[in-house]
């Protein structure tokens, strides 16, 4: 099973039920603060895990001379 960014947010999102759940019993501006938290990580977890258009920029068929040199 592989964990795609949508699964992954998805998954994330489940923290919201306990955070409102949190709100609602306790502390209403606790859980509100929570809740944002949440969809804050959840978010980020989805946008870092998501592919990026054109990569870091390396070539597949770059020599090992020039990633040295890039990495100096």
């Amino acid at each position: 099973m592989e964990l795609t960014p949508r699964r992954a947010g998805t998954v994330a999102l489940l923290a919201l039920l306990p955070a409102v759940i949190f709100g609602v019993t306790q502390n209403p501006l606790a859980g509100v603060v929570t809740a944002i938290n949440v969809l804050l990580i959840s978010a980020t977890i989805y946008l870092l895990m998501s592919p990026t258009e054109g990569g870091h920029g390396h070539d597949g068929d770059a020599d090992a001379e020039t990633d040295a040199e890039h990495a100096a």
